[in-house]
C-alpha cells in the first residue's frame, strides 16, 4: 500500500509517502519512500517519485486516498522530446 506516514514535532506535521505492508504501523517500517508531502508550506510542497510509484502501482499496491488526492492534483511532468540530432 502507498500511504502516509506521519514524522515532525507536534503540531508540526510533515509526512513521507511510504510503500509499505497494509496491516503495519502508520510509522511502521517501510519498503520504500517515495515522496514527501509537507502541508505547513503555502502552497503545500509535495515531492514525489512518479516512476517508482508507477513500478508499485504496476505490481498491484494501492493508494490511500490522500495519496491518491495528491497524485491526481500533481501529475507527473510530461516528457520532454530531446531534439533529433542532424
Amino acid at each position: 500500500m502507498i500511504r502516509l506516514a506521519r514524522f515532525g514535532a507536534r503540531k508540526q506535521p510533515y509526512y513521507r509517502i511510504v510503500v509499505i505492508e497494509k496491516d503495519r504501523a502508520r510509522n511502521g517500517r517501510e519498503i520504500e519512500i517515495v515522496g514527501t508531502y509537507n502541508p505547513r508550506t503555502n502552497p503545500a510542497s509535495v515531492g514525489l517519485k512518479y516512476e517508482r510509484i508507477a513500478y508499485w502501482l504496476g505490481v498491484g499496491a494501492q493508494t490511500s486516498p490522500i495519496v491518491e488526492k495528491l497524485l491526481k492534483n500533481n501529475p507527473a511532468p510530461a516528457p520532454v522530446a530531446e531534439p533529433a540530432a542532424a
